[in-house]
Order: structure tokens, then C-alpha cells, then sequence
């Protein structure tokens, strides 16, 4: 028997339980899991906040696995056949039809009506469809790639979903050789996407954020100057950007909070013309108010929504990670280890930001 962690509804303790080894389709891959991660959207999971979901769920979206048996033959996404014994991970999101208007029109594959993603929305009762547990069913067409030589699978880990998330978002900000970025959250989004700034050329880097632990972690990949929003105001934050940009703002400031107020801190905190990319709104966090004449039209404001990432921004985050994993630290993200039996702890020490990255290993 297999055993997994099961999520069985919001805010009930999770359950272990076990489930038979799968047979498997002509084209699907059992993986032996290696480590899992916990990120915020497990946290927002088990709080309810996302919609949809289909519970009982085993979470662990973004997951690394030795591959244990293959159903014929399947292949990674530069087209290698796959084989026993080999580290891998995988695109957390399956069944994108590529037929709809979203994806054949719009491009934008993580709109497609069709999509599913491993870890949260899909069941448990369907088999083992995500991470936090001994063994992952990979469906036929699930985006699989094999990890870099030279890249640890916890760096990999480490990083986790935030750098491909951040990947998106920092693209979408269009950052120039010497722009000032602020970035709005110290988690692994936020850490992810102060990395990546300074990869596209940011001549200063602002990190906003909390609790102090983050903070630290911003300074050791290079901030120029980090800002505690434990102590702090909003319009003490304003005078210090303002005091840092020479009284014009951010060239580029990125939205990694998942905190409904700091969208229009975010605007206020941009220059006049400046470009701003909201990122971290995965889940409903409520309304707030904005000016949209003072925050948005007369500013000239720039602002894009990014949602997700698809396999494109995973595979180039394999290959930053790959070249730049020695020069910048992700595998300090990781706070803790978990095994599968504490993965209440782990969830709980996410939820209450005393971790910067948690990893489970079953």
C-alpha cells in the first residue's frame, strides 16, 4: 500500500491514508516522490479560499520524483524518452485542451477552461494526484522534465513554485538595464522575483515585506534596501521609496503579496509612467479602494495581471536555476524538512510565516 497525506476539506486536520499501487495507462509514469513543497497556496487551500476545489485532496502542486515505472513509453518535453531510475519533475497543471479560444487565440493557456492542476483540483478519490505523498500518478500528456545535471532536486525545490510564477511576472514587467524594482513581498514569489530582477539588468532593489527572517533572506540575494511592513505605514513606506528613487517612485514594482491593500500601495509606490505587475492575487482577498484618476490615469500607470505559469515559464526557470543556482542562494529558502507525518506541522509553520520554504520528504 501507498500512503499519502490527504486534505479532506478547509480547516480539517489532515488525514494519512493509503491507496493501492495504480496500473498504469499506456503513456502515464508512477514516480517514487523525493520532496514536495508547502507553499501559500496550500495554506490558502486549507483555509478555503480557492474555488472549486474538489476535496478531498492530496496537496503538493510542485514536486520532484525518481521515476519508478513507465506504461510503455513516455517521453519529457524536449521530446528524451524517459527512464527508470531518473529524477524528474513536472508541469502541476494538466488536461489544457490547446483547442479553445484561450488557448489557440488568446495564447493564454492558463485560462483554459479545461485546466486542471495536480495537488488542487484534482482528488484524491481519483488516485494519487499530487505530492504530499510516497508515489505520483503522472497521467498521459502531463508536461514532464528532467532536471538539469548539476542541479540538486531540493534547489530545485527550493525555489519551488515561486520562481516560475516570479519568472512570468518579471517578464511581464519588461525591466530595463538600470530601473529601479520595487518588489512588494518577501515569500518565495517575492524572493524569487528580486533574484530575477537583477538578472534582467534592476540598477536598485526594494523588497517590502516581512516578518524579519524574510527580510534577511531579501538582503542575502541582494536588495538594496528592504522595508519591514511590521513597522511600518503606508506612508512611511511612500517617503522611503520616494527618499530612494529621487521623488519620482519605482520604474517597476511587482505585486507579490497576496494582500488585497497593497494593490493600490503598489500603484502609489510606481512612478508617474512606471509599469506595475500584480502577481501575487491567486485567491479572493476582497475589494479595495483606488483613485483612478490620482493612482491610475493621471500617472500614466502601466499595470499588468499575471496569473499561473505554464510549461514554458517551468522549463526556463530549470535552465536560470541551472546556470545561476551557485550564484544566488535558493537552497537557503529552505527553513525546514518534513516527513510525511508532520505535514500538519508544515502546513501550519507556512501559514504562520515562521519558515521561509517547508519541504516535505516522504
Amino acid at each position: 500500500m501507498i500512503h499519502a497525506m490527504v486534505m479532506t476539506g478547509p480547516k480539517q486536520p489532515l488525514k494519512l491514508r493509503q491507496f493501492s499501487e495504480p496500473a498504469l495507462e499506456p503513456g502515464a509514469v508512477l514516480l517514487q516522490t523525493l520532496g514536495s513543497e508547502v507553499c501559500g497556496t496550500d495554506v490558502h487551500l486549507w483555509h478555503g479560499q480557492l474555488a472549486g476545489v474538489p476535496y478531498p485532496i492530496i496537496p503538493g502542486h510542485v514536486s520532484v520524483g525518481r521515476v519508478a515505472a513507465i506504461g510503455g513509453a513516455a517521453a519529457d518535453v524536449d521530446g528524451q524518452p524517459l527512464t527508470l531510475g531518473q529524477v524528474v519533475t513536472f508541469l502541476d497543471v494538466y488536461g489544457s485542451c490547446g483547442r479553445c479560444w484561450y488557448c489557440t487565440v488568446a495564447h493564454a493557456t492558463t485560462r483554459c477552461p479545461q485546466r486542471k492542476v495536480y495537488g488542487i483540483t484534482l482528488s484524491a478519490d481519483d488516485g494519487l494526484l499530487g505530492g504530499w505523498g510516497e508515489y505520483i500518478y503522472l497521467r498521459p500528456g502531463v508536461h514532464i522534465m528532467a532536471l538539469p545535471d548539476g542541479l540538486p532536486w531540493e534547489t530545485f525545490l527550493a525555489a519551488g513554485c515561486g520562481l516560475p510564477t516570479a519568472l512570468h511576472a518579471v517578464t511581464l514587467a519588461e525591466i530595463q538595464f538600470g530601473d529601479t524594482v520595487v518588489v512588494q513581498g518577501s515569500g518565495p514569489v517575492g524572493l524569487s522575483a528580486a533574484i530575477l530582477a537583477q538578472l534582467r539588468g534592476a540598477g536598485r532593489l526594494i523588497v517590502i515585506g516581512g516578518p524579519e527572517l524574510r527580510l534577511d533572506m531579501a538582503r542575502a540575494l541582494g536588495a538594496d534596501a528592504v522595508i519591514n511592513i511590521g513597522t511600518t505605514d503606508e506612508a512611511t513606506r511612500h517617503a522611503q521609496v520616494r527618499e530612494l528613487t529621487g521623488g519620482r517612485g519605482a520604474d517597476i514594482t511587482i505585486e507579490a503579496t497576496g494582500v488585497a491593500s497593497a494593490v493600490p500601495e503598489g500603484m502609489r509606490l510606481t512612478r508617474d509612467a512606471g509599469r506595475y505587475v500584480v502577481v501575487g492575487q491567486y485567491t479572493n482577498a476582497g475589494a479595495v479602494p483606488f483613485n483612478p484618476h490620482l493612482d491610475l490615469n493621471q500617472k500614466h500607470l502601466d499595470i499588468r495581471g499575471c496569473w499561473g505559469s505554464d510549461v514554458g515559464h517551468v522549463y526556463r526557470s530549470l535552465q536560470v536555476l541551472a546556470r545561476y543556482h551557485t550564484q544566488f542562494p535558493w537552497a537557503q529558502f529552505i527553513s525546514e524538512r518534513y516527513a510525511l507525518s508532520h505535514a500538519q506541522q508544515a502546513l501550519e509553520d507556512v501559514a504562520a510565516q515562521r519558515v521561509v520554504k517547508a519541504l516535505i520528504l516522504p
